[in-house]
C-alpha cells in the first residue's frame, strides 16, 4: 500500500496551497481578493455538481446566493440571532425553497429548464428589491459582524482562514460524493436518464436532491459573503451574477471539482489584472475568455489532465 493514496493527493495539495497563499499574498487588498475567490469557488463546486456532473442547467443560482446573504443580514440585524444560527437557517430555507421549486421545473429539459431557472432567479431578485422594509431595497443593507464563541470575526486574515477552511471542507465533501454511489448515480443521470431509470435510479428525486444541495451551498457562500463584506445588495442575486458562476465552471472544467476553483480564481483575478487597460478592459476580457474556451474546450483542468496523460486536447 502506498504511503499516501494517489486520489487524496490533489486535496493535500489544495490544503498546502490554501495555507501558503496568505503568506505569499498577505496584503489587505490581496487577501480580500482571495476571500472573494474562495466564496465564489464554494458556489461553483455546488453548481458544477449540478451542471457538470448531473447534467442539469441552472441560470438562477445567484438568487440562492442572495437568499443566504439576506438571511444572515435579516436574522442577525432584525432578530438578534447568532450569525452561525442565521447561516444554517438560510441554508435550510434555501434548500427547502430549491426543492419546492425544483420539483416541477426539473421535469423540464434543455433550454426550457434554463429558462425556468432564470425565471426563478429573476423573481427572487425582484422580491429582494421590492421588499425594501426588510431588505433595504435596491440600496441594500448593512450586516452585523459574525461572532464565534463570543469572539467577533474581523480583519482579512481571520476571514481568509474561515473561507479557506470552509472551501477545503466543501471540496473534501464534493470529492467524497463523486466517489460514492450517489456520485456514480449523478454521472449516470448525465449520461442517460432512461438508462439510469432502468438501473433503478429515481431520476427525478435525484435531480431535486442535487439541485437543493447545490442551492444550499450557494446560500452558505452568500452568508459568508454578507458577513465578510458587512453589506449586501440585490445585485448579488442578479442574472449576470448567475451567468458569471456558470462561466467560471465552464472555464475551469465542467464536472471537475478543482476546475471550479481554477475558474473562480481566473474570473475574479483577470478583471483586476486587465483594469489597467481602461476602456479596452471588457474587450480584452472577452477575447481571453473566447480563446480559453476555444483552445481548452473541456475546460482548463480537464484539458491539462488530458495533456498530462498524453491525450492532447
Amino acid at each position: 500500500m502506498p504511503f499516501f493514496p494517489a486520489h487524496k493527493l490533489p486535496l493535500a495539495v489544495l490544503g498546502l496551497v490554501l495555507v501558503a497563499l496568505p503568506f505569499l499574498f498577505g496584503g489587505k487588498y490581496q487577501l480580500s481578493i482571495l476571500i472573494l475567490i474562495g466564496i465564489s469557488a464554494i458556489v461553483c463546486v455546488g453548481i458544477n455538481l449540478l451542471v457538470g456532473v448531473a447534467g442539469q442547467i441552472s441560470l438562477g443560482h445567484a438568487a440562492f446566493f442572495g437568499i443566504g446573504s439576506y438571511a444572515s443580514a435579516v436574522f442577525t440585524g432584525d432578530y438578534g440571532w447568532n450569525g452561525i444560527l442565521a447561516m444554517f437557517a438560510g441554508i435550510l430555507i434555501t434548500s427547502v425553497l430549491a426543492a419546492t421549486v425544483g420539483w416541477p421545473i426539473l421535469r423540464l429539459k434543455g433550454h426550457y429548464l434554463a429558462m425556468a431557472t432564470l425565471g426563478v432567479g429573476l423573481v427572487i431578485q425582484l422580491l429582494l428589491i421590492q421588499e425594501a422594509g426588510i431588505t433595504g431595497g435596491p440600496d441594500g443593507r448593512a450586516v452585523k459582524a459574525l461572532t464565534i464563541f463570543g469572539l467577533r470575526v474581523k480583519g482579512e486574515w481571520a476571514w481568509y482562514c474561515i473561507v479557506a477552511g470552509a472551501l477545503f471542507v466543501v471540496v473534501w465533501g464534493a470529492q467524497n460524493l463523486m466517489s460514492s454511489p450517489w456520485g456514480r448515480a449523478l454521472r449516470a443521470l448525465h449520461a442517460s436518464e432512461p438508462a439510469s431509470a432502468a438501473a433503478g435510479i429515481d431520476v427525478h428525486q435525484m435531480k431535486v436532491a442535487i439541485f437543493a444541495a447545490s442551492a444550499g451551498l450557494a446560500s452558505f457562500a452568500g452568508s459568508l459573503y454578507a458577513h465578510a463584506l458587512a453589506f449586501v445588495t440585490p445585485d448579488q442575486a442578479s442574472f449576470l451574477h448567475s451567468v458569471e458562476f456558470v462561466v467560471m465552471i465552464v472555464v475551469g472544467g465542467l464536472g471537475s471539482v478543482y476546475g471550479s476553483l481554477v475558474g473562480a480564481a481566473i474570473l475574479i483575478v483577470l478583471p483586476q489584472v486587465l483594469s489597467s487597460l481602461s476602456d479596452y478592459e471588457n474587450l480584452a476580457f472577452g477575447v481571453l475568455l473566447i480563446l480559453v474556451v476555444y483552445l481548452l474546450r473541456k475546460g482548463i483542468v480537464p484539458t491539462l489532465r488530458l495533456i498530462a496523460v498524453g491525450g492532447g486536447r
